[in-house]
Formats: structure tokens, sequence, C-alpha cells
């Protein structure tokens, strides 16, 4: 079976993503076909004998860019086998992540999906790199070190969307921002009370309309005030 979703991923340090997308509920989606996950090192594509992927600024400045070659050539290669792919890269000029855009990527109606991810290092990257890129992704208003964190991101909010990934079959329906901006009521497990702290009467009244309503109103007021 075709997984759902599979995800190639160009990095210089494959072995700081392996560990956490082989672990937990991103293991269990590959194991159980949903997605797939390979890894490009950047570094094959390098240029001269050290295999050179980055270099000094045009015009000046401090830190070092990558190179248009080695990336050209490193997503030219992925294409080449997977002419469909959509090719992602984080950067600070790009559409800032939410959860809209997570369910946006997961949405598989029209059938798989298959997302390349370029982890940029160093300063930044050549500019004409961009020609090539199909969604720039920020995570937020600060700078990283690499891509590699952004990618493990967009990677884990939109498999836990893909049907089979999440416990529950409402599990990824009334969490935090799941329409809109909202935010998710307060959840209590065992025990009832703990260290002088209860749970809610209303919660352990078995009252399902009540209960809904209280967690109706609880949402709208963490919503509100964030």
């Amino acid at each position: 079976m075709q997984p759902l979703i599979s995800f190639t991923i160009i990095t210089l340090f494959p072995e700081a993503l392996q560990p956490y997308l082989d672990s937990s509920m991103l293991y269990k989606a590959q194991d159980r076909g949903i997605i797939s996950v390979e890894y490009v090192n950047l570094r094959d594509f390098g240029l001269g004998p050290h295999k050179s992927v980055d270099d000094t600024p045009y015009g000046g400045g401090d830190g070092m860019l990558l190179r248009p070659e080695p990336v050209f050539a490193a997503i030219e290669s992925v294409k080449a086998r997977h002419p469909e792919t959509e090719v992602v890269i984080p950067t600070p000029v790009g559409m800032t992540w939410n959860q809209d855009l997570a369910r946006q990527f997961s949405d598989t109606t029209t059938g798989p999906k298959h997302y390349t991810i370029l982890c940029p290092h160093y300063e930044g990257y050549d500019e004409r790199i961009m020609t090539i890129i199909d969604h720039p992704i920020s995570l937020g208003h600060y700078i990283l070190t690499g891509g590699e964190l952004p990618a493990l991101i967009i990677v884990d909010s939109v498999t836990r969307l893909l049907p089979g990934v999440l416990g529950g079959e409402t599990s990824a329906a009334i969490e935090s921002f799941s329409d809109g901006d909202n935010l998710e009521f307060p959840q209590y497990t065992k025990p009832a009370e703990f260290r002088g702290l209860k749970v809610p009467d209303i919660l352990l009244s078995g009252h399902h309309a009540k209960i809904a309503a209280w967690r109706a109103e609880q949402s709208r007021q963490r919503s509100q005030n964030h």
C-alpha cells in the first residue's frame, strides 16, 4: 500500500532527525505504512574534493550561504524519482506555520502526497534557491541554527492529522486550534483529588450535556484570554 504522505528530507545532519522520527507515533505511522520518510544528505551533492556546499556572500558580510548547485542537484534527484513532490523550505520570510496549514498539507482526498523538505544551514541560502521552492514556511519570529527542527515540526504536525495515527477517532478534532484559534478545555484524569487539588465536580457528574457546556465555556474563556 502506498503511504498517504511521503517525506524526503534534504539535510546535512540526517542523524539529528532519525531518533525523533523513529520513535513514538511517528514510528507507528511509518510502521503502519501511513507515512514514509527518507533522508538525502546534501553533502553527497557537494562540490570538489571536500564536498563543499557553502560559500561567502557576494557584497560582503559575515557567515556562509548554501550554494545553489548542491541544492538544485539534490532537489532534482528527488524530483527524478518523485516528479509530483512539493518542495518546502523553513525560512523567516515564509508563511507562518499553523494548524490550518498543517491540515492543508495533510489533506489526501485527491490522493497520496510527497513533500521534500530542504533544511538550510549556516547564515542562509543563495536566493536563487527560492525559484524551485513551492512552500516557504516560517515557524515564527526567531532564528534557528538549521532547518532540522522545523522539518521535525512540519512532519509531526502533519502526520498526527492522518487517519490511523492517533488513538481516538476525534483526538485531532477537539484539541487546541482545531477550529481557528480556539484553545482546548482543561482536562483531568485520576485521582479525583491530588494534594488538595480536586477535579471539577461537573466532570464527575456523569451529565454529558452539562459537561459539554462546561468544556465549551472553558475553551471560550481560554481562547479569549490567550
